[in-house]
C-alpha cells in the first residue's frame, strides 16, 4: 500500500480528474489525500480520500473569478489571460509549498499535482520531492518544436518553414508578449532561492498523464518519455438522476438533439445558450441547454428545453451535437459517445481545445465566444448534414473505449511509487490526429 498527495487548485475542471484518480487508488487499497478547497470536501470524502484544506494557500470560490480576485474584471483577452497567470496560478505558488510542506513532513507520499500547481512545482525544484507525477486537466500544451507555443490558438505547420515559425514565434511569446508574466514568476522563485525559468505548463519528468488519446493531439517528434495518454478521465456522476418531465423527448430522438452548454468557468448565458435558443428556434430540432446552475432564460422557444444540470453521461449517449465554449470535460464526454462538436469559445485554453475538434475532423471551430445567430445555426447544419463529423467522433469514441482513464493513470503512479524511478512510455507507435475532413 502507497500513500499519494494529490494537490488541486479549487477549480471545478482541476478537482474532477484528481477525484476520479483518487477513487481507482483507494479502491485498490492506497492511502489517499486531497489538497484542495473546502467547497470540494464532500466530493473528496464520498471516494474515500482524506480532505486536506488549504491552510496557508487562497482558498477561493471558482463560480466567480472576478470576485475571488479583484482587479480581474478590468482585464480582456490576453491581459486577462497573463492576469490569470500571475494572480490565480503563479502567486499562490508559495503559499501552497508551505502546505505541502507541512502534510509532507508528518505524512510523507508520492505527490500529484494538476498543470498549473505552482506549489508542488517549486518544492519539486528545490529538491524537496522526491516523487511527482503531473495530471493533466486539459489538452496537451507542453512545448515542442513541431507545435506552435501554447495558447495563441494556431495550427501546426509541419514543414521546415513551420518549424522556423514555431521557433521565432515562442520567442516573441516568451520575450515580449509574455515577458511581464516571466517576470513575476522570476520573482516568485527568487524568494525562495530559486533561478529564473520561463513559464509554461507544470511537467514532471517522472510521470505525466494526459487525460485523452494521440487521435484527438498534434503529432510531436519530441514529446517525453514521461508522457502517458490514459483515455478520458471524466467525473462520475453518483447521485439521482430524476428525468425531467421531457427526458422522453431526448430518448426517444424523433428529432436530432443539439445540446448546448456554457461549461464551467465562462459561464455568461448571453454568449452561447441564448443565441443557440434564438438560432434554432424554428428548426426541426430539439434544443437541449445547461445552465451551470445559472438561472433559466424567462422566455424559452418551444424546441427548447432548459435545465440548470443534466448529467452529461446521461445526455451524450442521446445527443447529435454539441455547441460548447470548448470547456474540455464536455468536449470529451462528448467524443466518448461519438457526438461532434461546435466549440465557441476565445478564453482559457479553449481557443486550443476548438482547434483540435476542427483538425481531427469531429466538429467546428468558430473562433468567437459571441457567435452570432447566423453562425450558429450555418455550423449546425453543416455538422449535421455532412455525415463525416458524426463518423470521425465515432472513431474517436471507439479509441478512447479501449482505455480506463483512471485505472490506467492508478497503476502508472503505483509503478512510480514501487520503482521511485520515471515510468516512461513503451515503443507503441503513437496515432496522432490528422486533417481527415
Amino acid at each position: 500500500m502507497a500513500r499519494f498527495l494529490i494537490c488541486a487548485h479549487p477549480i471545478t475542471g482541476h478537482v474532477n480528474p484528481s477525484v476520479e484518480i483518487a477513487r481507482a487508488l483507494v479502491e485498490r487499497g492506497h492511502e489517499v489525500k486531497v489538497y484542495t478547497g473546502l467547497k470540494f470536501k464532500a466530493k473528496i470524502e464520498r471516494v474515500g480520500a482524506q480532505f486536506a484544506p488549504m491552510t496557508l494557500a487562497y482558498d477561493y470560490d471558482d463560480a466567480d473569478y472576478d470576485a475571488a480576485f479583484p482587479g480581474r474584471s478590468s482585464h480582456k483577452g490576453l491581459a486577462q489571460i497573463k492576469f490569470d497567470f500571475k494572480h490565480i496560478f503563479i502567486e499562490q505558488g508559495p503559499a501552497q509549498a508551505e502546505d505541502l510542506r507541512e502534510i509532507l513532513r508528518r505524512w510523507p507520499a508520492v505527490v500529484v499535482s494538476d498543470p498549473g500547481f505552482v506549489g508542488a512545482k517549486l518544492l519539486h525544484d528545490l529538491g524537496e520531492l522526491p516523487q511527482w507525477a503531473v495530471v493533466n486537466i486539459g489538452v496537451l500544451g507542453l512545448p515542442s518544436t513541431d507545435v506552435p507555443p501554447f495558447g495563441i490558438g494556431m495550427l501546426p505547420n509541419y514543414s521546415a518553414l513551420g518549424k522556423l515559425r514555431n521557433r521565432v514565434i515562442s520567442f516573441v511569446a516568451n520575450k515580449i508578449v509574455f515577458r511581464d508574466v516571466n517576470a513575476f514568476l522570476r520573482s516568485t522563485r527568487a524568494t525562495m532561492g530559486l533561478p529564473r525559468e520561463q513559464f509554461s505548463p507544470m511537467f514532471s519528468d517522472q510521470l505525466y498523464l494526459q487525460p485523452s488519446i494521440p487521435a484527438i493531439e498534434y503529432a510531436r517528434s519530441d514529446l517525453p518519455q514521461s508522457v502517458h495518454f490514459v483515455g478520458a478521465v471524466l467525473p462520475q456522476f453518483t447521485g439521482e438522476f430524476d428525468e425531467p418531465s421531457w427526458w422522453s423527448e431526448v430518448v426517444d430522438r424523433r428529432k436530432p438533439v443539439v445540446v448546448v452548454t456554457q461549461g464551467t468557468v465562462a459561464t455568461d448565458g448571453d454568449e452561447l445558450i441564448a443565441p443557440t435558443l434564438r438560432a434554432l428556434a424554428d428548426q426541426d430540432v430539439l434544443v437541449v441547454a445547461t445552465t451551470g446552475g445559472k438561472e433559466l432564460p424567462r422566455q424559452v422557444p418551444a424546441n427548447a428545453r432548459v435545465e440548470k444540470f443534466v448529467p452529461f453521461d446521461e445526455l451524450m449517449q442521446h445527443a447529435d451535437v454539441l455547441i460548447t465554449n470548448g470547456g474540455y470535460g464536455g468536449v470529451m464526454f462528448a467524443l466518448s459517445h461519438g457526438v461532434p462538436v461546435i466549440c465557441a469559445g476565445t478564453t482559457e485554453d479553449k481557443p486550443e481545445v476548438g482547434n483540435r475538434m476542427a483538425y481531427s475532423g469531429v466538429g467546428l471551430n468558430l473562433k468567437t465566444n459571441r457567435p452570432t445567430d447566423e453562425q450558429i445555426l450555418d455550423s449546425v447544419h453543416k455538422v449535421l448534414g455532412d455525415n463525416a463529423y458524426r463518423t470521425n467522433a465515432q472513431r474517436i469514441a471507439g479509441e478512447l473505449a479501449k482505455h480506463d482513464g483512471p485505472a490506467e493513470a492508478a497503476t502508472l503512479l503505483e509503478r512510480l511509487a514501487l520503482t521511485e524511478q520515471p515510468v516512461v512510455r513503451g515503443d507503441d507507435e503513437l496515432r496522432w490526429a490528422s486533417v481527415t475532413h
